[in-house]
């Protein structure tokens, strides 16, 4: 955009902006194209578009946000609550660029009474307006069928797809069918049983879907004593099953004390880019919806913002009207009449607790669902995650790791591994010989290899790593820092691993403070630590063995010249050791090595 088109942009919109009532509304940001790029509401709205345009307060993404505005548009509400509803609202129409994004691309089930004149109930995805009632959604499937296996033990309703009508019935249009017959249907299409009765089914099947089991539990064993009372002890035995298949769901489902009714719960788990909120109703105790939803980031919003778009979301999908709602720290939502708890210990705080655990599980889910469809995405936020913890400038796509092995300074080697995006690349491990240290000093053989890897890097114009970490502690890792910063002046980050009593990688430690990052078991960054520093030291520990076992098997067969490695092998296969080769024949030598590099072998052996 030109400088002039610029200035003429600023001013059209700070001429809007401070004829904005201070009322409260929605506010809505256009592009050039006449695009809604984003909604807000406001308590005053005046103050709070205003706020977007105060320099010092913008973040990186509130200056993006800005350069795209190029009109403004406010609608006024009577109160802060009728604003929270119409932003809602709003953004689900437009689906702004800029505001958050509400993850629903999974349509979960639901159970449908339907409209007939004697009702279906079943699952269903499909929501048709007018075609009945529905409870749900339910985002646990095992919750779904519990509730519809204890439908169907309690009522046996008709599960066909016959256009029943009065006429028909009274007409003996329809014959019962194989359902009627196994006592899993009571067979309306045939008068078995009355419109009324089975409506009165339909009553308690919902008093149930909403939660309101207690009430429906003292209805049936008032009849109970009834029919007991008249002796008719079958007809109160068949109500007493009933009431026993209630009985049992009900202490599965109670979570709390039955006294804590027609609560809202809400918790959330969020990170850069996403945000999970989960909600549960409570009815007499007992959790009558759950479900979790995932918002994506676009701006800087917090938890607190976040929290109360999601409970606007879900009160208004679930008709929610419970007068009390419990969350995990301070929002503000301005809802008449709804009072607004954070427990701090007893049964409320249970609740909270719960809904803290279903939307960590909910998002472990999603993450796992997303690095299997995507494993890349799977790096590329454990590589985020390493960064911010080191505090370091860029991901870090190339990992070098280093490690010593020597046995009282004998056979001195050192190895270095590579990790590239968190894969091991293994055509860039590199083993090294000790060449200037005596003796077993295993910072001078740090500093040794470290100089010949990265000055030989240098040298090449190889790409150099993000990341450095030592096998090792402080000693190893300024040992590292002596050669990286003070000698080659590289801008690489250096980090130690350090394992606990139990020889297991247990911290991270980085910077000349040595700050401590503790590393939480069977977290995706302690399995890529562990693995590194087992690859390291599995690397090392051959290589030193190899060398070893190389200097114990030396013989005099070495210094022969004309015996290479493989003549040498195969004498030593055959004869054992260089003494029985001494005392072999001449023919049988020859039978192994051919006759002139007998010959060779024989007259060397005499020499010495």
């Amino acid at each position: 955009m030109k400088s002039n088109e610029r200035d003429k942009r600023e001013a059209y919109l700070k001429g809007i902006v401070s004829n904005l009532p201070e009322t409260p509304g929605c506010y809505q940001y256009l592009n050039d194209k006449g695009v809604i790029i984003y909604v807000g509401k406001a308590k005053n709205l005046k103050r709070r578009v205003s706020s977007y345009f105060n320099k010092e307060q913008q973040t990186l993404k509130t200056r993006l946000l800005v350069s795209k505005i190029c009109d403004i548009r406010y609608i006024i509400v009577n109160s802060e609550a009728d604003a929270l509803l119409l932003e809602n609202n709003l953004i689900k129409q437009h689906q702004p660029r800029y505001n958050v994004l509400l993850k629903d691309d999974k349509t979960y089930p639901s159970i449908c009474i339907s409209n007939d004149y004697f009702p279906k109930i079943f699952k269903t995805r499909k929501i048709v307006r007018g075609a009945g009632k529905y409870f749900g959604p339910y985002s646990n499937a095992g919750a779904l069928a519990a509730m519809l296996e204890l439908i169907k033990g309690l009522y046996p309703l008709r599960t066909c797809n016959l256009k029943i009508t009065p006429e028909g019935v009274r007409n003996a249009k329809y014959s019962a069918c194989l359902e009627h017959q196994i006592h899993n249907c009571c067979a309306p299409c045939i008068g078995c049983i009355s419109h009324d009765e089975y409506q009165n089914y339909i009553t308690e099947i919902i008093s149930i879907l909403k939660g309101d089991i207690r009430p429906l539990q003292a209805t049936l064993l008032s009849e109970i004593k009834k029919k007991a009372s008249e002796l008719k002890f079958e007809e109160a035995q068949k109500i007493k099953e009933k009431y026993q298949l209630i009985e049992n769901f009900r202490t599965r489902s109670e979570v709390v004390n039955s006294s804590l009714t027609n609560l809202d719960v809400f918790n959330i788990e969020s990170d850069e880019k996403s945000a999970f909120i989960n909600f549960l109703h409570i009815t007499n105790g007992c959790i009558n919806q759950a479900f979790t939803l995932e918002y994506k980031k676009r701006l800087d919003e917090g938890d607190d913002e976040l929290l109360v778009l999601g409970i606007i979301e879900m009160r208004e999908r679930f008709k929610s009207n419970a007068k009390e709602i419990i969350v995990p720290f301070t929002i503000n939502l301005p809802l008449d009449g709804v009072t607004v708890t954070i427990p701090q210990k007893g049964e409320k705080m249970r609740l909270l607790t719960l809904s803290k655990l279903n939307v960590k599980q909910y998002k472990a889910d999603r993450l796992k669902q997303e690095d299997k469809l995507n494993p890349e995405q799977k790096a590329t936020r454990l590589m985020s995650e390493i960064k911010q913890e080191l505090k370091m400038e860029n991901l870090p796509l190339i990992i070098e790791c280093f490690d010593n092995s020597n046995i009282q300074g004998s056979d001195a080697v050192a190895a270095c591994v590579v990790f590239k995006k968190l894969k091991p690349s293994k055509k860039d491990y590199r083993k090294y010989n000790i060449k200037t240290v005596e003796g077993a000093d295993d910072y001078a053989s740090m500093r040794e290899v470290v100089r010949r890897r990265y000055s030989r890097l240098i040298e090449e114009q190889a790409p150099l790593p993000n990341l450095i970490l030592a096998d090792g502690g402080k000693g190893q890792m300024e040992a590292i820092r002596e050669i990286v910063e003070d000698e080659l002046h590289l801008d690489i980050t250096i980090a130690g691993l350090v394992k606990d009593g139990r020889h297991r990688t247990s911290e991270l430690i980085i910077g000349s403070s040595l700050q401590s990052i503790g590393l939480k078991q069977n977290t995706a960054l302690f399995r890529l630590m562990t693995h590194i520093q087992d690859e390291v030291h599995r690397f090392a520990i051959t290589f030193h063995r190899d060398k070893r076992s190389k200097r114990q098997t030396a013989s005099e067969l070495d210094t022969i010249k004309g015996i290479g490695q493989k003549s040498k092998e195969a004498l030593l296969r055959e004869f054992k050791s260089v003494k029985r080769i001494r005392e072999a024949a001449p023919e049988q030598i020859a039978k192994i090595v051919g006759e002139a590099k007998a010959k060779i072998l024989i007259d060397a052996l005499k020499r010495e």
